[in-house]
């Protein structure tokens, strides 16, 4: 027995010209009680009013719902669609083709979703990009006006004041630099050149690349007791040093004074390396930590543009560790610290 929700139009249109051809067929052998009679008033009555009510079915029903499908579909029909409509709508039920449309409804309103996201995003981050631009603009502007009016000549402004020019367009430089390759990350331009290199080293190196900022502080830095054991990956060194000068330096800039940053190196699946950077500094609250890596995505705007950066190096960092095809994450505690690691490929032989 089938369904009688899934009822195709062959089995609709042969179930009614059944019940329609019944009372005939009974009728017929009362008056004339011959058996050829009703078989024959039976095979009359149901062929006609089969081939009826399909007709009507196919040519009003299945009409209206082929013009369903090719709104989803939002294409001129091929002639492979022109056979499909033609040839297998037409065997499929009613339920069906309500699912086909309830499918095709959470697709477009899952889609209308993303877009919405997507265009709050876009107006967010232009928003962020015109502030990291006027910014030094601004200051850029004032201390030339300045200097116009008359402070060209004073030498205890001057200097200053070219100084401090000099650093906002240096900032304006970084800014576009870091635009320019998180566009080519977001666009695959990068090209990676991966070796086999001690990930410890090269830790190591990047300490002493910014010992000096992390001494005005008093911080630490250093490798994870037990963590010590020389392991290699094979990945883009460069690119790689650049994730970790990103993050050491975001540790720098938000740990506190005569705290500690440690650079943590597992092994975990022999076939992937864990690096983690972590620091005791005052954390992110854990709202935050969805959108750390979004483009200019800032926990606390006046505190982050007073330590400086363009707002892009977690971006680039993901980007990067995307492009290895590894991950990267984030753990953090308000007043007791944050956590940032990444996975790279263990050494190719």
């Amino acid at each position: 027995m089938f369904s009688q929700k899934n009822l195709s139009p062959q089995q609709l249109s042969a179930t009614t010209a059944f019940i329609i051809s019944l009372p005939f067929v009974i009728g017929s052998y009362f008056l004339q009680p011959a058996w050829w009679i009703p078989l024959v008033c039976f095979g009359v009555i149901f062929s006609a009013s089969y081939g009826l009510i399909l007709f009507m079915v196919q040519s009003f029903v299945y009409r209206k719902i082929k013009l369903i499908y090719k709104l989803i579909y939002q294409t001129k029909a091929s002639k492979r669609e022109d056979f499909y409509y033609k040839n297998i709508l037409p065997q499929k039920s009613i339920d069906e083709v309500r699912k086909d449309v309830e499918n095709w409804a959470h697709q477009r309103k899952a889609e209308i979703e993303v877009l919405q996201q997507n265009e709050a995003y876009r107006k967010e981050f232009l928003q962020n990009l015109s502030h990291e631009l006027k910014t030094p603009i601004f200051a850029i502007q004032g201390y030339v006006d300045t200097l116009l009016n008359g402070a060209l000549d004073n030498p205890e402004v001057n200097k200053k004041f070219l100084a401090s020019t000099g650093r906002n367009i240096e900032r304006l430089v970084n800014l576009v630099d870091d635009l320019d390759e998180i566009s080519k990350l977001e666009g695959g331009e990068l090209l990676l050149d991966k070796t086999n290199f001690v990930i410890q080293d090269l830790v190591k190196e990047v300490f002493e690349s910014l010992s000096i900022k992390a001494e005005d502080k008093q911080i630490k830095m250093g490798i994870k007791k037990g963590c010590e054991v020389a392991l290699s990956v094979f990945a883009d060194k460069e690119k790689i040093r650049q994730v970790l000068t990103n993050l050491i330096d975001n540790s720098n800039k938000y740990g506190k004074t005569n705290g500690v940053i440690e650079a943590s190196v597992y092994k975990i699946d022999g076939k992937k390396i864990l690096i983690e950077i972590s620091d005791d500094g005052s954390g992110i609250a854990e709202e935050h930590l969805g959108r750390i890596f979004e483009r200019f995505y800032r926990t606390d705007l006046a505190r982050s543009r007073k330590v400086g950066g363009s707002g892009l190096g977690l971006a680039i960092c993901k980007h990067i560790i995307e492009a290895h095809q590894q991950t990267i994450h984030v753990r953090s505690t308000i007043d007791v610290g944050t956590t940032f690691g990444f996975t790279l490929e263990s050494k190719k032989e």
